[in-house]
């Protein structure tokens, strides 16, 4: 089967862009702005992301005003204990533990307390960081609507997943900075969101993501991936084929 001209020249680029991708957990300079071309080329590549019944069930807020990327960054929450509690079974507290189980996170990654089973937390104290950047963006959807005998909205959070992936891999393409923030879209933080920037009750935070240029050396962490033969499955499921 022939392939597209453009895949014949670019599949292997694509895929270490792929590779590449990362979040940036550190500030990014507010003083140096996206440039409207990049953020336009960064909102193209996420309307043609593919969403379930071609819904584009998005909409993105971009925040650039200073003196509102302020207010955002004053909003007090609390800590998800939940999160905590969950959050421990996917941790690594070495390198050798991490590229063993080829799935998860470094533990170095938060606060002890958060790391450390029966360590006393103040549930009201986040001491989580909310990084300097120039521009936050904030991509909602409509939870009342959904792709047809979608219970759930299964394939809406799919489709809204793609949009992030799309944005993310163009940001990277443009040598951008990227860094998804969870904490804003949740309980009482996405309510205070919602009142400074006017989003309607309706409409729910998916994710929120910064965007810019580091301020400080980006941070180097061990990233794993399972080989393909640990979640490849051939004909039935558990019947591995070495060597594809």
């Amino acid at each position: 089967m022939a392939k597209y001209p453009s895949a014949m020249k670019n599949e292997k680029e694509v895929l270490e862009l792929i590779k590449e991708r990362r979040s940036s957990r550190v500030p990014f300079d507010p003083g140096r702005p996206i440039a409207k071309a990049d953020l336009d080329k960064i909102l193209e590549a996420g309307s043609w992301a593919p969403t379930a019944h071609n819904m584009q069930n998005f909409e993105i807020v971009i925040v650039d005003d200073g003196k509102v990327l302020k207010e955002i960054n004053k909003i007090k929450g609390q800590i998800s204990m939940t999160f905590i509690k969950e959050n421990y079974t996917q941790l690594s507290f070495s390198k050798e533990e991490l590229l063993k189980k080829k799935t998860g996170i470094m533990g170095n990654m938060f606060p002890r307390s958060w790391v450390t089973p029966g360590a006393k937390i103040d549930k009201n104290s986040d001491t989580r960081p909310m990084f300097s950047s120039p521009l936050l963006s904030v991509v909602l959807y409509d939870p009342a609507k959904r792709a047809p005998a979608s219970g759930g909205d299964f394939l809406g959070i799919m489709s809204l997943g793609c949009v992030m992936e799309n944005i993310w891999i163009m940001a990277s393409a443009l040598g951008l900075s990227f860094h998804v923030v969870s904490s804003l879209g949740s309980g009482s933080m996405e309510k205070e969101v919602k009142r400074i920037l006017g989003i309607p009750k309706r409409l729910r935070i998916a994710f929120t993501f910064r965007l810019g240029y580091p301020a400080a050396k980006p941070e180097t962490y061990l990233r794993v991936r399972r080989d393909i033969q640990d979640f490849t499955h051939h004909n039935r499921y558990r019947r591995r084929t070495s060597g594809r």
